[in-house]
């Protein structure tokens, strides 16, 4: 079953058991998902229906820390609600352990060695989380593994040093 198919059949069930909140949250993500249905000209792929269930929730988060921030925790509420009725159409979220063997693996497959290389290691990697990661928690553990990485190096290299200054 496609997405866009389950979500019509669970936007009729939130209609028949009464859930107003459910029923517009997920009408919003099918109207989403027919959109770009409309902008391509053709069926999604499953792929880009997960992309668009995704940047509907990133779109939720981002709303969420920019209505925290103007004290605003109402409106906060909602749109966690709304992140909380969605989070169940995504796949299964890694947890941290998982992401970062994730992370320390495409470190080592690009030969990342500095925060210089963060975006050849995030280039690798997010194919591995679509849909599994948020995107903001993806880049800031890159971030802590690849400041590990050069400080591990660097550490490396004042030993090295001091070593020749023996020598």
């Amino acid at each position: 079953m496609s997405l866009t198919d389950r979500l019509q059949s669970d936007i009729k069930s939130a209609m028949r058991g009464g859930d107003g909140p459910r029923r517009d949250t997920l009408r919003m993500v099918l109207a989403a998902a027919q959109n770009a249905e409309k902008d391509k000209g053709a069926t999604l792929t499953p792929e880009e229906e997960l992309a668009v269930l995704t940047r509907e929730v990133k779109q939720r988060r981002e709303s969420i820390d920019a209505f925290e921030k103007a004290g605003r925790d109402d409106l906060a509420a909602g749109e966690f609600a709304e992140v909380e009725i969605l989070m169940p159409y995504l796949p299964e979220q890694l947890g941290d352990d998982e992401l970062r063997a994730l992370v320390v693996a495409a470190i080592a497959r690009t030969s990342a060695t500095s925060a210089r290389d963060m975006g050849k290691v995030m280039g690798a990697l997010m194919p591995d989380v679509k849909g599994k990661a948020d995107g903001r928690a993806v880049s800031s553990m890159v971030a802590q593994e690849l400041a590990r990485t050069d400080l591990a190096e660097h550490d490396g290299d004042d030993h090295a040093s001091a070593e020749k200054a023996e020598g």
